[in-house]
Order: C-alpha cells, then sequence, then structure tokens
C-alpha cells in the first residue's frame, strides 16, 4: 500500500472541504434561526431525557454519530442551543450508533448517507438564486449540510486504503499476549484507526475481519470497539476548530462522555464479554469465545453478533450511569475549555426559567437581563471607541469580528426580553406595573439600537479601510473629542439602569446633550465647507459624516434612555 505527498494533500483538502461546510452551515443558521426554530430544537432538548431521545433517533436515521455531533455543534456554534442542552443529544447519539453495528454485523450493509448530497445541492439552487433573503440562508443551510457531507466521504477515501489491504494488520497477532495491558492497547489501536478511517464503521468491518482471520481474539475486539467509540470523537473535534467556544465545549463532552465509559468498562471488560457469551448460549446461539464442541468456525461467525451486543450494552450502560452526572461533566468541561475574555455568546441569565409568582418579582426578573444586555452594549461602545483610535487593519479586521458578533447577540437579547415583558404584561396588571413594563419595552429597544449604532461606526470604519481612504489628523481628532463628549451621557445612562433608585439630574442630563448637539453642529459645518474647498474628496467626507451622524445617534439614544428611566422614578405600582 503506497500513499503519496499527493494523497496526503486530498487528504488536508478534504479537511478544508468539511471544514468550510461546517462554517457556511453554522453562519448561514445564525442567519436564519428564527424563533420558531429556535424553540424547536429548545423543546428536543429541554431536558436530558428528551436530549437522549433526539440523538437516538437523528443518529439511527442518519447512520452517523460523527454526522450527528457535527450538526449539533453546528447548532451550539450558531447560539440554538446551549452547552447544556446539548450533552443529553451526545449520549443519545452514542446509543444510535449502535444500529450501525447491527446492520453491518447482520445485513452486511450501512446506508450510504453521501448519496444524498446531489439531491441536497439540487434541492438548494433555487433557494440560492432566490431575491428572498430568508430563502437565500436557508439555501446556504442546505448546501453547508451538504459540503460536510462531501468533506466527510472525501475523508473517508484519502485515508490510507487500510480497508482493502487489511493484512498489513496481522502484525496485531504479536500483541495479544499481555494480559490486561494488551487491553488497554487494543483500546488505543482501535482509537488510532479510527481516527485515520474517520469512520467507526469501517473500523467495525476491520474489527470483524481481522477476527475472522484469528488475527485477535473476541476479547481483544471488543477493546477495539471501545477505542472507536473514542476515536469516533474526533470529527466533532475537527469541526469545532472553526467554532466558539461553547460548540467547543460540545465536542469536548462528546469525548469525555467516551472516554469516561470506558474507563468504567475496562476492568470488567471479561466478565462483561462472558456474561454476552453465556446469554447467546442460553438463547440456543453460538459462543464468541471457544468452548467444547463448537467449532472455530461457528466461534468465527458468532463473533460479529457477540460484538454488536457489546458495543448496544456499552453506549446504553455509559448513557445509564453518566446521565445522572451531566451538570458536574458540564462544570469540569467548562473549567478545561475556558472562555476567551473578548469572544462573547448569547446567555440568558435571569428570564428563561418563566414568568415569576408575581408581577413585581417578574418585572425585576426582567430588569436583571436588561442590566446584562446593557453590559452586552457596553462593550459594544468601548469597541467602538478602540476602531476609532486605531490604524492597524489587523486589528480593525479583528474588532469587526467582534461587531458582528455582539450586534447579532443584542439582537437575540432584545426579542427574549421584549417577549417576556409582552407574556408579563397579559397578567392582570395596575396601572403603575403597565406603565413600567411599558417604558421598559421602549428601553430595550433604545439599548438595541445603540448596539446597532456601533455597529454602524464599525462598518463605516471598515469601508475607509477598503477604500483605502485616510483621514486627516484632525478630522480623527474629531471623531475621538465627539466620541468622549458622548460618553458623558452614556457612562449616565449605564448609571442609572444599574441603579434604577439613582435620582436623575435633568439639568445635567439637559446640559450634556446641548453640549452634544453644539459639538455635532460644528463638525457638520466644518465638514461642508471642508468640502466646498476641496480639503477632502466626496466620498472621504460621506464616511467622515456618516460616523458622526452615529456618533450622534448613540448620545440621542442614551438621553432618551435616562429620561425614560427619570420618568420611571415616579411610577408607583398601584
Amino acid at each position: 500500500m503506497q500513499y503519496s505527498i499527493f494523497d496526503f494533500l486530498k487528504l488536508l483538502g478534504s479537511l478544508g472541504l468539511f471544514l468550510f461546510g461546517m462554517k457556511l452551515m453554522s453562519e448561514s443558521l445564525q442567519k436564519v434561526a428564527g424563533d420558531k426554530l429556535r424553540n424547536i430544537l429548545s423543546a428536543m432538548t429541554s431536558n436530558r431525557f428528551k436530549g437522549i431521545l433526539t440523538g437516538v433517533v437523528i443518529t439511527a436515521i442518519i447512520q452517523s454519530s460523527s454526522a450527528t455531533t457535527v450538526m449539533l455543534v453546528s447548532f451550539v456554534n450558531a447560539g440554538l442551543i446551549t452547552f447544556g442542552e446539548s450533552i443529553g443529544v451526545i449520549m443519545g447519539s452514542n446509543i444510535g450508533t449502535t444500529v450501525t453495528s447491527w446492520l453491518i454485523s447482520t445485513l452486511g450493509f450501512k446506508m450510504n448517507i453521501s448519496m444524498m448530497v446531489l439531491p441536497l445541492v439540487g434541492l438548494s439552487l433555487p433557494l440560492l438564486f432566490s431575491k428572498n433573503p430568508n430563502r437565500n440562508n436557508w439555501g446556504s443551510v442546505i448546501i453547508g449540510f451538504a459540503i460536510i457531507f462531501i468533506g466527510l466521504d472525501f475523508l473517508n477515501h484519502s485515508t490510507p486504503d487500510i480497508n482493502n489491504n487489511p493484512g498489513i494488520l496481522e502484525f496485531l497477532t504479536n500483541f495479544s499476549g499481555y494480559g490486561f495491558g494488551s487491553i488497554v492497547l487494543f483500546v488505543i489501536i482501535g482509537t488510532i484507526l479510527t481516527m485515520i478511517l474517520q469512520s467507526s464503521s469501517a473500523v467495525m468491518a476491520l474489527t470483524l475481519v481481522i477476527c475472522f482471520n484469528g488475527w485477535v481474539s473476541y476479547e481483544m475486539a471488543a477493546a477495539m470497539v471501545l477505542g472507536q467509540n473514542i476515536g469516533t470523537t474526533i470529527t466533532a473535534n475537527l469541526a469545532a476548530l472553526v467554532a466558539n467556544t461553547s460548540a467547543k465545549r460540545t465536542a469536548m463532552a462528546h469525548l469525555f462522555f467516551n472516554l469516561i465509559g470506558v474507563a468504567i468498562v475496562l476492568p470488567f471488560l471479561k466478565p462483561i464479554l462472558h456474561a454476552i457469551a453465556a446469554a447467546g448460549v442460553n438463547y440456543g446461539l453460538a459462543s464468541p469465545i471457544p468452548i467444547e464442541g463448537q467449532t472455530a468456525q461457528q466461534t468465527a461467525a458468532a463473533i460479529p453478533i457477540a460484538l454488536a451486543v457489546f458495543h448496544t450494552v456499552f453506549n446504553i450502560g455509559n448513557t445509564l450511569i453518566l446521565i445522572w452526572f451531566v451538570k458536574p461533566l458540564e462544570n469540569i468541561i467548562t473549567k478545561i475549555v475556558r472562555q476567551k475574555d473578548e469572544e462573547e455568546e448569547f446567555k440568558l441569565q435571569y428570564i428563561s426559567t418563566g414568568l415569576l409568582s408575581t408581577i413585581d418579582l417578574s418585572i425585576l426578573q426582567a430588569r436583571k437581563e436588561m442590566m446584562v444586555f446593557t453590559g452586552r452594549v457596553e462593550k459594544m461602545f468601548k469597541h467602538t471607541h478602540d476602531i476609532l483610535t486605531t490604524n492597524s487593519s489587523k486589528k480593525i479586521n479583528s474588532l469587526m469580528e467582534k461587531f458582528k458578533k455582539n450586534e447579532t447577540i443584542s439582537d437575540q437579547f432584545e426579542v427574549e426580553i421584549t417577549a417576556y415583558l409582552a407574556e408579563v404584561s397579559k397578567q392582570d396588571l395596575s396601572t403603575g406595573s403597565a406603565e413600567i413594563i411599558n417604558r421598559m419595552l421602549q428601553i430595550t429597544t433604545q439599548i438595541e439600537s445603540i448596539a446597532d449604532a456601533c455597529y454602524a461606526v464599525s462598518k463605516n470604519v471598515c469601508r475607509k479601510l477598503e477604500g483605502k481612504i485616510k483621514f486627516k489628523d484632525s478630522m480623527e481628532q474629531e471623531l475621538i473629542e465627539f466620541y468622549e463628549i458622548i460618553e458623558k451621557q452614556f457612562e449616565m445612562m449605564i448609571k442609572h439602569i444599574k441603579n434604577p433608585e439613582l435620582t436623575t439630574d435633568l439639568y445635567a442630563t439637559k446640559a450634556m446633550m446641548k453640549e452634544i448637539r453644539n459639538y455635532y453642529n460644528d463638525l457638520q459645518q466644518g465638514h461642508f465647507k471642508n468640502l466646498k474647498k476641496g480639503v477632502y474628496k466626496t466620498k472621504t467626507g460621506v464616511i467622515y459624516a456618516d460616523i458622526y451622524t452615529e456618533l450622534l445617534r448613540i448620545g440621542d439614544l442614551s438621553n432618551h434612555v435616562v429620561r425614560l428611566l427619570s420618568a420611571q422614578e415616579g411610577v408607583k405600582h398601584d
């Protein structure tokens, strides 16, 4: 068997295609992730038992736990489900993958999901060329899904062709006589083979071949099956390379779940295998372990069924044990895969548990969530200063990624907080409570609009970079000074949101807004004069004006929020 540099490059290309499909599917899901899709997935994973059932069904249908976990990583990366919700699905996918083992061991075949790739691409074409943005995004989701499977299929065919050359594994006969050490070694061999071939099913077929040829015993083959369960997690971890922290945690959870299961089973492997063999004999089946009166051919023929039973027992047993330890597992992985300081993810902290017993408590819950939301927008506002004060294209592009992520998250916060307050407003409210909720709804909209304005500033800075436009030093200084004036108003808004009991100094607010307006008018007049004199080109002037107009918008919105909060101070519950 020869494996050239060209074959290695094909392997890298296959991996690149797979990762591109994962990225495209995840980003497209973010664009189409309406409330219905998020609610459906949340309902399917609302508790660990529903999550397990979901994982079993999906994996049994597509016959690939790797594909299930890759999709799961995409969903978590898109913010459709949380890391905690994904753990149950992972457990279920391990049970669902045993269906494949049974098909191979009893019928000798496995459904080839790659056959569906071209029909999927055909289905996506009319959607991709649709003028409707939502349909267009759904087309990208479908084609991303198809590319993932094309990549997986190419990965399978780009790996060393061990399947058609099983003879190279005959050397494994030499490692069977070291007791428990041999078992551990064959677990490692099963892991490595699965990582290389990118298919636990292919390794299962190989295991059956080498068993049939008598190169390894039933016990060593079972150890290889345990290794396959570890090796199959590599696909999800590869997909997580281009994903966020939560998605990386999901992939890591798959690895941890299988590693823990293998560690639990290994000390009891022999008794479990003998129990499976004895149960088979009781039902009139041949034993995979040589017994008196049974031919070697009968023993070899019994191994595939016995391994399928073992695979099923391992995954179901592992799930039944670890289902009670989901929270500790989640905490351990969260500590191991730490979130980067600058990486952002959408997470409700206070209103995800539904309405509380009283209106006052529900309003308090929404107010706390609004503080979390405001903290997110506060980061965006600070990043606005950073992007205005740098000329480094690398830093601008890095900040732009943060703006995109935060803007999407701010949209999600607005939707969730607004929906929650709408539910509260359906209750029997006093006049005072109704007025407070009305003002909170307005404040939520204003805060999200501030996020939009910050994002708009960043996009204009990117336009400036892409157009290779340079501002004069005086222009950059004016924008920074304008930002600093607006910052006073913004900080006052933050202070009042974080401390609703604080009395608002409306005179100070009015003076700040007057200062903002005066500076804006000076900027605008100076800008028009410079355009007439030809101090800078029209394109430069347009971007400059767009930036200071968005900054003014942040000041106006901050002022509006402060006034809404001051009006709320006078509202009492009836």
